[in-house]
Formats: structure tokens, C-alpha cells, sequence
């Protein structure tokens, strides 16, 4: 989405944040039983996250390998996998490691 990596990361989070909270009011919910529409939207967010997350990871450093800086492309998404993972961990030690309830 943009060149700048710690963004990316940020913004992979905060989707994934918003879908979870979605999923967890949805859970808490009374909703009548849906039969076979609840599968199908269960597919259809997973294809939609699928082509969020790919977008955010994968548009902008395609769009610099293909325009000929491969090099700057492939840090671009390596650092942008880096800061992700370290938001990753970061929360699973919060997880882990303290009382704090989200």
C-alpha cells in the first residue's frame, strides 16, 4: 500500500484487529440460526482477508519489481514481513506474559 514498511505492518494489524473484534460482537450476538449462510460468509471473509492482507504485503513491491527496482522490492516486503512479525510477538508476550484482558 505504501513504500513505507512499519505502515504496512500497522495496517495488516489493524485489519486483522477489526475483523476480530467483528467476529467476537457476532459471537456474543443473538442471531437466529442462519443455516448455510453462515458458512458462506465465513468463505467470503476469508477470501476477502486473503486479498486484503496480499494487498497490503504484496502490491506495493510488485508494483517496484516490475517497474525494475527488484532489490528495493524485496527489502520493501521483508522489512514490511519483519515489522509484522514483531507486532505479532509483541502482542502474543502481551498475551502471554500479563493480566491484561482485550
Amino acid at each position: 500500500m505504501t513504500k513505507n514498511p512499519l505502515y504496512n505492518a500497522i495496517l495488516a494489524a489493524g485489519y486483522i484487529a477489526l475483523v476480530a473484534t467483528i467476529m467476537n460482537y457476532a459471537e456474543k450476538s443473538d442471531l437466529p440460526e442462519m443455516g448455510v449462510l453462515v458458512p458462506i460468509a465465513i468463505l467470503s471473509l476469508f477470501v476477502l482477508s486473503a486479498a486484503v492482507m496480499g494487498s497490503i504485503f504484496f502490491y506495493q513491491p510488485a508494483q517496484m519489481y516490475l517497474d525494475g527496482e527488484k532489490k528495493e522490492a524485496i527489502n520493501l516486503f521483508l522489512k514490511t514481513l519483519g515489522f509484522f512479525a514483531c507486532i505479532t510477538v509483541a502482542l502474543l508476550a502481551l498475551l502471554f506474559f500479563s493480566s491484561v484482558s482485550l
